[in-house]
């Protein structure tokens, strides 16, 4: 499977993250705190997958902010998955 990884910063600068599939739906989110750089999980969603121009939707776990930031399907650069084993 091939996957893509979309970036960005809630307002309380914790950095989001989220891969994608091929179908542009999320598989994972996360996000890294500011302070101590832990990786946390972070709820992800996909919204208008099927378009050219589509939102991601994050659940900060670090200031429980709601994050919804919008990207371009052409701007995505997949990669293939490591299979585990």
């Amino acid at each position: 499977m091939k996957i893509a990884t979309v970036r960005s910063v809630c307002e309380c600068q914790a950095r989001l993250g989220a891969d994608l599939d091929e179908r542009y739906v999320a598989i994972r989110g996360w996000a890294k705190e500011p302070r101590r750089g832990r990786e946390l999980p972070a709820p992800a969603n996909t919204i208008g997958a099927g378009q050219a121009r589509f939102d991601v939707a994050w659940m900060c776990p670090v200031c429980t902010r709601n994050v919804l930031r919008s990207f371009e399907a052409s701007g995505l650069a997949f990669r293939e998955e490591r299979k585990a084993g």
